[in-house]
C-alpha cells in the first residue's frame, strides 16, 4: 500500500510502498482510510519536538486523525463489522489499567498512539483495535469527519469541561478560530450556555467563528484584552479556551480572566509565566487538555450526526501530502486539511 513516512527529522516526508497491515490479534481491526487529517502536530513531529517524548523508530507512517471503513476484523471483534463506517479514537488502549477502567482512556498507561509513536493513517490502511473504533452515522462520510478524531475530540474535551463548570450568561473567550477553534465554538454553542467571545488575528477566521456560533468576534490588533474587559464590565471572563498557546496568546489569555476564572490550554509553544502570588490571590486555574476519551468521541459524533458540529475542510489527494502540509504551515487552510487516499 501507499504510505507517507517520516524518514528523518528536519526533512520532508516520503511517499513509499509498504506491506498492508494484517490481523495479528483477536481484537485487531484493519481500517481502509477514507480521510486522514493534517494537523499542526504533524509539523511539530517533523521539527523533532516529539522525538524525546515518543522515541519512535524511524521510518514510520504519520497521521493521527483517521476515519474510514472496516476492512478486516479479528476473531473476537463484536462491536463493528466489515464495511462499517468508523472514526478512530487516536489511542490504542489496553482496557485493563486504572485509567481505562475509569473511562479516562486517554491516560492509559499501556497505550499506543498511531501517527505519533506507531504507524498512523497517512496511508491506504491502518491497524487499530476494537476499543478504538466508533461507528459513525450513515449520513456522515469519513473524509468529512476525520479531523474530529483528534482536533475535534480535543476541542470537545476542553469545551465539555467548560460546559460542566460554567453557568448560562458566563463568558468564555476562545483564542484562535482555526482548525480546532471553529470546532470548539460549535461545541460550546451546542452544549453550554456561555457567551462566546472569539479572538483571532485573522479577520476571515473571526468571520468564520461568528458564522458557526460565536456571539462576539474580536480581531486581535493589540487592544483585544481591553475589548474583552470592556465586554465584561471590567471583570474578565469566567473561562478562556486557548487554541493557540504561543505568540503572546498566553499573556493575553491570563489578562482576560476574571477572579477565580479558569484557563483551558490546548495550543502549545510558549511558557505561561504568571507570578504564583497572582495565582493565589485571584484563585485562577490552569487546566491542560489532551485529546479526549472514547466516550467524548462518541458524544462528539452524536453532535455531528445531529448537524450541530461540522468541519470546514480542504481535501487533498494522498499524493499531494506536501502541498497540504505547506498550505497548513503557511496559514492557507481555513478549517482542516484532509488527505484522501
Amino acid at each position: 500500500m501507499k504510505a507517507v513516512r517520516v524518514v528523518g527529522y528536519h526533512t520532508k516526508l516520503q511517499l513509499t510502498e509498504i506491506p498492508d497491515p494484517t490481523i495479528n490479534g483477536p481484537l485487531d481491526v484493519i481500517v481502509k482510510i477514507g480521510g486522514a487529517g493534517v494537523c499542526r502536530t504533524d509539523l511539530h513531529i517533523l521539527e523533532g519536538q516529539w522525538e524525546p517524548k515518543t522515541g519512535v523508530a524511524l521510518p514510520y507512517t504519520i497521521g493521527h486523525e483517521n476515519a474510514g471503513w472496516v476492512h478486516a476484523i479479528g476473531d473476537e471483534v463484536s462491536n463493528v463489522s466489515v464495511g462499517d463506517k468508523v472514526i478512530l479514537h487516536p489511542l490504542i488502549t489496553c482496557g485493563l489499567c486504572r485509567a481505562c477502567r475509569a473511562g479516562d482512556d486517554v491516560h492509559c498507561v499501556n497505550s499506543a498512539f498511531p501517527g505519533i509513536d506507531t504507524d498512523g493513517g497517512y496511508a491506504e490502511y491502518l491497524r487499530t483495535t476494537a476499543r478504538s473504533v466508533v461507528r459513525i452515522d450513515d449520513s456522515l462520510e469519513p473524509a468529512d469527519v476525520a479531523a474530529l478524531a483528534d482536533a475535534g475530540l480535543t476541542a470537545y474535551h476542553a469545551a465539555a469541561k467548560i460546559a460542566r463548570t460554567t453557568r448560562p450568561g458566563d463568558v468564555c473567550v476562545v483564542i484562535g478560530a482555526g482548525g480546532l477553534g471553529h470546532i470548539g465554538i460549535q461545541v460550546l454553542a451546542a452544549i453550554s450556555g456561555v457567551t462566546i467571545v472569539v479572538v483571532d488575528r485573522n479577520a476571515e477566521a473571526v468571520k468564520l467563528a461568528e458564522s458557526v456560533g460565536a456571539d462576539h468576534g474580536i480581531v486581535a490588533d493589540g487592544t483585544q484584552v481591553q475589548q474583552v474587559l470592556d465586554l465584561t464590565g471590567g471583570n474578565g471572563a469566567e473561562a478562556v479556551l486557548d487554541f493557540v498557546g504561543e505568540g503572546g496568546a498566553t499573556a493575553d489569555g491570563v489578562a482576560m480572566l476574571r477572579r477565580a476564572g479558569s484557563y483551558y490550554v490546548v495550543g502549545y509553544g510558549e511558557n505561561i509565566n504568571v507570578p504564583t502570588i497572582d495565582i493565589i490571590s485571584t484563585e485562577i486555574n490552569f487546566i491542560g487538555n489532551l485529546v479526549g476519551s472514547y466516550n467524548d468521541l462518541q458524544e462528539l459524533m452524536a453532535l455531528a450526526a445531529q448537524g450541530k458540529v461540522s468541519l470546514h475542510t480542504a481535501k487533498y489527494a494522498l499524493d499531494d501530502f506536501q502541498t497540504a502540509l505547506d498550505d497548513l504551515d503557511a496559514g492557507r487552510v481555513r478549517g482542516r486539511a484532509i488527505l484522501v487516499p
